[in-house]
């Protein structure tokens, strides 16, 4: 791990930040009564990280009053980051209230969104992909109004999958089923597939971890984005070491 000073990337003054003061990429270790779990909105309601991600939910429903956002990305400059992690709290911080929500797993290169839901992964996005399938492989979470669409089985050739018109089908269905959509990609700094599912996206958010992420590669995942047009919504800044007595309330 590097000892130089935690990345802070160079974002507009309205960038939308969430600082989660949390343990490594946000993971808590207690356990729920589903079992043990990663997620601190499951494991740990009432935390101060749980509390962020609400904040971030907050924020981004009213980031645009007059053309909400439905569908969002969530990416990291590098493997490791913490963007998996963000994207299944903040699924389960917006479903609160009465909303539904629908993730899905596009890195289809190293998924971990059913792991960190506990379910097995079986048939999902991939199928879709390289199949005519006409309605969405969705799975049940222990979390209320949570839906995942696991990655499925591995493609040889991920990059091509994802460019195909058959991910808009997908968006699509997705959509006409859910409050919110959250796409969990693969990593902007080091690949380019969240580049070719940026711009079909409402938005993207960039997760930077305050104890890994290095400062080039942030910068190089933010080009990245901004030279397919991505709307970049903001950064969430996670792994940030702070005193929980000071969230008490």
């Amino acid at each position: 791990m590097s000892s130089s000073p935690p990345p802070q990337p160079s974002m507009p003054p309205d960038s939308l930040t969430s600082l989660a003061p949390v343990s490594r990429n946000g993971r808590s270790l207690a356990t729920s009564a589903a079992g043990p779990t990663t997620l601190v909105m499951l494991a740990e309601p009432r935390s101060s990280a749980a509390e962020a991600y609400r904040s971030l939910a907050a924020n981004l429903q009213f980031a645009n009053l007059e053309q909400p956002l439905q569908t969002i990305g969530v990416t990291s400059p590098g493997g490791g980051d913490g963007k998996s992690n963000t994207l299944a709290n903040l699924a389960i911080a917006l479903a609160e209230g009465g909303r539904t929500v629908i993730a899905i797993d596009a890195d289809l290169r190293r998924p971990a969104l059913h792991t960190l839901f506990g379910i097995q992964s079986g048939e999902g996005l991939s199928n879709m992909l390289m199949n005519e399938h006409a309605q969405l492989p969705l799975h049940e979470t222990a979390a209320p109004g949570v839906k995942l669409v696991t990655s499925g089985p591995l493609p040889t050739n991920p990059l091509d999958v994802l460019a195909s018109r058959r991910f808009d089908q997908v968006l699509g269905l997705a959509c006409a089923q859910a409050d919110f959509v959250l796409v969990d990609t693969a990593p902007a700094g080091v690949l380019a597939d969240a580049a070719v599912l940026a711009p079909r996206l409402a938005g993207m958010l960039l997760v930077v971890s305050a104890g890994r992420t290095k400062r080039d590669l942030a910068r190089r995942a933010r080009e990245q984005l901004e030279r397919v047009n991505a709307n970049v919504l903001g950064v969430v800044l996670v792994d940030v070491k702070g005193d929980d007595k000071l969230y008490r309330y």
